[in-house]
């Protein structure tokens, strides 16, 4: 029965109230707008940057006449004795060769006429930021300036440093901007729907003074609010989510056969976004009814 009363009295405030309640939902709308755009955005862009980060390699190359068992010696050496390793792998000169013709380049060797790649063990570290300390314990610096190498097999080391520097610096640039951005729009979301909410609180200041000094309890008066709320977001967040379902339809999916970042699987899948922005709407604005009664139930 009070569950009744509380939705009753809550439709009535938004019938009463239509201009203030109307710019509440226009405002959830658009917030669920941009947050449904930013959120797959955000994802997407992270999750290339990572990608770009895990190509982050240091390359061992080995002598000539390295055996089979210098190789593993120096694959152990490379796995148990130096720091910051995730992965190492093994490319013979064969493979070597055989990914280079498959890239186009196969003419040039075959005027060579035999195969000049050495063999490599690829490192792989295991944080990206890692590498100079693979680099550095695989190639320590002499007392001289140059470079030495760990194990006679190993004829040279290669760390790819401007490459690296490039990547580990605008993928950095890339992860601070999205998040300064997220947190900026979640804070500026809030704001909003709670300021809009506040708005039509005080179109009602007098109806809940009046509740107050007949003895309701600061409860009985706030769970309209919270309700009335409940249903701004659920309204604003389903407009928004349809407006958001025509857009992917009709403009996402035919673009993400074309373009990678829009098809990037390390994004939010549509129905649990839809479920994040239609929850996120809901409690923001349940919460924004709620506490903005505070100040008219102080009488």
């Amino acid at each position: 029965m009070r569950l009744g009363f509380f939705l009753r009295e809550a439709l009535r405030a938004l019938r009463r109230n239509a201009v203030p309640s109307f710019a509440a939902v226009a405002t959830v709308l658009v917030t669920v707008l941009v947050l449904g755009v930013f959120i797959p955005v955000v994802q997407a862009t992270t999750g290339a940057a990572n990608e770009i980060r895990s190509k982050v390699l240091v390359d061992v190359y080995l002598k000539n006449d390295a055996s089979a068992a210098d190789i593993d010696r120096v694959r152990r050496i490379i796995e148990q004795d130096t720091p910051g390793v995730g992965r190492v792998q093994f490319i013979s000169k064969e493979d070597a060769l055989r990914a280079e013709r498959k890239a186009g380049r196969g003419a040039y060797y075959d005027l060579l006429g035999s195969n000049p790649l050495p063999d490599l063990l690829r490192v792989t570290p295991d944080k990206p930021e890692d590498i100079v300390r693979v680099r550095d314990a695989l190639a320590p610096l002499s007392p001289s300036g140059r470079r030495t190498v760990v194990d006679a097999s190993i004829d040279e080391v290669q760390d790819r440093k401007e490459n690296t520097d490039k990547i580990l610096s605008a993928t950095r640039v890339v992860k601070l901007t999205m998040g300064l951005l997220a947190g900026l729009l979640a804070l500026a979301s809030l704001l909003l729907v709670a300021n809009t909410i506040r708005l039509s609180m005080y179109a009602r200041r007098r109806e809940v003074e009046v509740m107050k000094l007949v003895g309701a309890t600061d409860w009985f008066i706030r769970w309209p609010f919270v309700i009335e709320g409940v249903l701004v977001g659920a309204m604003g967040g389903v407009v928004a989510i349809l407006l958001l379902a025509v857009v992917k339809v009709t403009l996402v999916d035919p673009l993400a056969k074309d373009f990678a970042l829009i098809a990037a699987p390390d994004t939010m899948n549509f129905p649990l976004l839809i479920a994040v922005l239609l929850g996120a709407a809901i409690t923001v604005s349940a919460l924004g009814s709620g506490l903005s009664l505070r100040r008219f139930l102080r009488v």
